[in-house]
């Protein structure tokens, strides 16, 4: 069983920053990938990031390529979402989750375990 636990979450200006972390537990964690998704009021979960195993490869979202960089410390069992640029429309709850056997990472149903979520929310 894996735990995760996503923290960082916050209120910020359209144009500000934030890093969201995801804790794991287990040694599941560096077996597998991970993503990052996203929910907003209303609307689908979407996909947002991910990131294989070793962290070398990454996979970004249109909407957010060129602001948002995914990364992992296996050392540490935690993931990050360095978010910059942040725009109101990505207001959401940030979801991290990690994928044992990974074919379309950009898809939620691939992801074994999932996080609680942490609420990002961007003002104009």
């Amino acid at each position: 069983q894996v735990h995760l636990v996503e923290s960082g979450g916050g209120l910020v200006q359209a144009g500000g920053s934030l890093r969201l972390s995801c804790a794991a537990s287990g040694r599941t964690f560096t077996s597998a990938a991970m993503g990052w998704f996203r929910q907003a009021p209303g609307k689908e979960r979407e996909f947002v990031a991910s990131i294989s195993r070793s962290g070398i490869i990454t996979y970004y979202a249109d909407s957010v390529k060129g602001r948002f960089t995914i990364s992992r410390d296996n050392a540490e069992n935690t993931g990050y979402l360095q978010m910059n640029e942040l725009k109101p429309e990505d207001t959401a709850v940030y979801y991290c989750a990690i994928s044992m056997f990974p074919r379309n990472i950009r898809q939620a149903g691939e992801y074994n375990y999932w996080g609680q979520g942490t609420q990002v929310t961007v003002s104009s």
